[in-house]
Parts: C-alpha cells; structure tokens; sequence
C-alpha cells in the first residue's frame, strides 16, 4: 500500500465507500429477509411482562424494560429486531473498517462472512441470545477499532464497550464465568497477558455477579422466580435415571416413578419435567401441588445427590454436553406462534430461500455447537504467538470468552439449542478472520500503546 509523505496510511476512499456500501446492502437484505422479525415463545414471555408492568428473573429483566422503551419504534417483535440488526451490521462494520486500513481482501471477506448461514440465519430471530452474542461482538470490534488510537478516544469507546460486555451479563448471567476474559481484552486491546487476565478473572466474576444482583434485585426490584432451580430439576432427574433411585424430595406413585426412572429422562432439555407430556408431573407436584420448587429443600435434594452420587451426576452432565455439542438441534425458529399460519413469512420467497439453504446445511457441522468450539479452541491455539499485538488480543479475547461460555454450559445446561452457542459462531467468525491478519508492512508505523501494563 502506497503511503502519504508524513509516512502514514491514507484514507482509500473508494475502500471505504465499498464497506460501506457492503454493510448497507447487507442491512437492507437482513430488512428484506426478516422484517419485522421472528417472535419466538421466550420473546413472547418478556414482551408480554411490559404490558402487564411485572419484571421477572427467568427471562433478563433488563431485556424487558429496554424493549419496552424501545417499543414505539415499532411496535411488537420489529423494535428488537431493529436493534439486534443494526447491532449486527454495526459490529462487523465497525471491525470491516478497522481491518481495511491493514487489509482490503480480509476487510471484504469479513464482511461476507457475516451471511454465513450459522451466523446470519438467527439475525432476525427475537432470543436474548442472540442479542447476547452480538452485543459483545459490538464491544469486541469498537474496542479493535479503537485500539491504536489516543487515549482521548479508545478510553471512551472502552467505556462503552464495557458497558455492552455487563449488558450482555445482565441479559445471560451463566457469562459471569466467560464475561472477565472479554473484559480483560477490552482493559488491555494491545496485548493479552495471562497472569492479568488471571488476576482479573475473580474479581471480574464477582463484580459481574454483583451487578446482576444490583440490578435485578434491587433498581429492577425484578421477582424471584428460581431460575437456578431449574438446573437442579433437570440433574435430580438425570441423577435418579442413571441410579434408577429416585432424588427428588417427594414420593411418587408406582407408575409416576416407571416413568421417572426409565423413560423420562432424555439429555436435551429440562422442559421434560416442565411442560412436556407424560413427564410433566414432576413440576406439577413440585411447583403446585407441594410448592417445594424455589424453596431450599430443592437445593438440599440436589446437594445430597451429588455427593452421594457423583458418578451418576456426571454421566448426566457428560450425556448433556454430548447432545449439546454434537447433536441436532433446534436451529431457526419458523413457527407462526401469532397461529395465522403454521409457518412466519410463507409468502416471502428471500426468506423461504434461506430456510431452503438452512435446511441444506443443517445436518453439517456448520450447525454443531461443537465445530464453533473447536473453531474458537484453534484460533485461540493460532492467536497465542502473536498475544503481543492488538490482533493476537482480539481474537484471543472473543474466542477465549466464547470458549469458556460454551463449556460452562457442562455445569449449568438445561436445553441444547443450538443459540445456546451463538456467541462462539461470532467469536470463531470474527476471531478467526482478524488473526489471519498479517504483521504491519514495513515501513507502517505501529502505534500499540505499549505503556498499558
């Protein structure tokens, strides 16, 4: 790339007219494709708590106050898409612009890999997390963007980004474990050194774990609704299965436990025991009957099955991990839960062409869980030599994070949808991409501000 005579990389303005043109023409397909979005039944739950004016903790009540300040915008799913798309197309842009200065093909190539189906297909679909993912992709690439520029503006912008990491602890608290690993990228966007991110990590974790609670709890003054129960639930269930004993804190009927020890159980998700025909019985008689979901005698019966029964509690975790990483799980979401029809956008033909390649793809790894871990693994593997530039940083923040909220789902999983992974399709996209970046050309002046440790 040919310099300006005070030695410095001047402003294509042709490239950047092209990302932006990019960027736009992939805002206004995902418009074209997905407008006004997908309501899902978790969405449905959070947005029907704004009109009644109840703020609960099993859905984010943080999602639901913004959606309902948001909602004018359009009413019902369209706000949320609008600022779960823009996000998107922001996040990639923001670091398609960064990455330009260094590289035009890896900038563009960027720019296409945000319409990779495991990527693109769930922009329109209203899930926190969805909104999860991108609002950390977000953090990443403004802070990327900013890394080599003055303080009088990369501190802001880690401000900012910071504030997105905690917005997306707040919409998924099970990234309390995963969150310090971004945040230690967005403290230091010029090198990642692993004795400080250590030395953050437990603080961060119990600061994140704060807000939640600050937040929910006290300005949100949100109900407890024991989500964390649930987790409990699900391996009592896969406890007694295994032991073929029943843990839970109650006696069941001859045929209720044939059904609890031997056929119940399936490594997919708790909603088994919730809402799913023959097995519901068990919240049934849990919550309604003799109201012991949400009060300490769950947790007790949990404690006492694990320590009797680590073996049995494992082999649980380890068969839910499997289907999470490697099985066929739910993807998109196409269900009309509005009931005008059985499918959203049938008359579309954009859309039912990207449902048509999705179903093409879906059997492939481009849809496991799994394949984004090992993409986020590797990258991280690659990124580890060059942890010294503000590239080796970035993708070792985001696929470091994303790494570590997958596998914390071994602990605290209780559905294997894919979304659940969502975050380490960005990190792996992203990551990936700006680790291949290459060094600097000699003669371009590297500007890391080496005065942060």
């Amino acid at each position: 790339m040919l310099l300006s005579p005070d030695g410095k990389q001047p402003i294509r303005r042709r490239l950047y007219l092209t990302v932006a043109m990019l960027i736009a023409a992939g805002y206004g397909l995902t418009l074209a494709i997905f407008y006004p979005g997908i309501m899902t039944f978790d969405a449905k739950f959070v947005y029907e708590y704004i009109a009644r004016g109840v703020l609960g903790d099993w859905q984010s009540p943080v999602m639901t106050v913004l959606w309902g300040v948001i909602d004018p915008i359009a009413p019902g799913a369209g706000s949320m898409f609008l600022l779960i798309a823009t996000s998107y197309w922001l996040g990639f842009g923001v670091l398609a612009l960064a990455v330009a200065r260094r590289s035009t093909r890896v900038a563009l190539w960027l720019l296409l890999s945000a319409l990779l189906p495991p990527a693109f297909v769930f922009v329109g679909i209203i899930w926190r997390d969805v909104l999860f993912a991108i609002s950390l992709l977000l953090a990443a690439a403004i802070v990327f963007a900013a890394a080599e520029r003055g303080a009088p503006l990369r501190v802001p912008v880690q401000v900012l980004a910071l504030a997105l990491c905690a917005f997306g602890v707040l919409l998924r608290p099970n990234a309390v474990i995963a969150a310090p690993i971004l945040a230690a990228y967005i403290a230091w966007p010029c090198r990642m050194q692993l004795k400080r991110t250590a030395i953050l990590l437990v603080p961060a974790m119990a600061g994140f774990f704060g807000l939640v609670q600050v937040v929910y709890y006290g300005a949100l003054g949100a109900t407890r609704q024991h989500p964390l129960q649930t987790i409990m639930v699900f391996d009592l269930g896969g406890i007694s299965h295994f032991t073929k004993q029943n843990q839970f804190p109650v006696t069941w009927s001859e045929p209720e436990s044939a059904l609890l020890l031997n056929n119940c159980y399936q490594p997919t998700q708790w909603d088994i025991y919730w809402r799913l025909e023959p097995c519901d019985f068990v919240m049934r008689r849990l919550e309604k009957e003799e109201g012991l979901f949400g009060t300490p005698a769950i947790t007790e019966a949990w404690t006492r099955a694990v320590m009797r029964h680590p073996l049995a509690y494992l082999r649980h975790r380890a068969a839910f991990m499997w289907n999470f990483l490697a099985g066929n799980n739910l993807t998109m979401w196409l269900d009309d839960i509005e009931g005008s029809t059985d499918t959203v956008f049938p008359d579309r033909p954009a859309f039912r062409a990207l449902v048509a390649l999705h179903d093409m793809l879906k059997s492939t790894p481009l849809f496991r869980v799994g394949s984004w871990l090992l993409v986020c693994i590797i990258v991280c593997g690659f990124a580890w030599r060059r942890r010294e530039t503000p590239e080796g940083a970035f993708a070792l923040g985001v696929c470091g994070s994303a790494a570590v909220y997958v596998l914390a789902f071994a602990a605290v999983g209780v559905a294997s949808d894919f979304r659940y992974g969502y975050w380490a399709v960005l990190a792996g996209i992203v990551g990936g991409v700006v680790a291949a970046l290459g060094r600097p050309a000699p003669g371009v002046p590297a500007k890391a501000h080496r005065n942060e440790s």
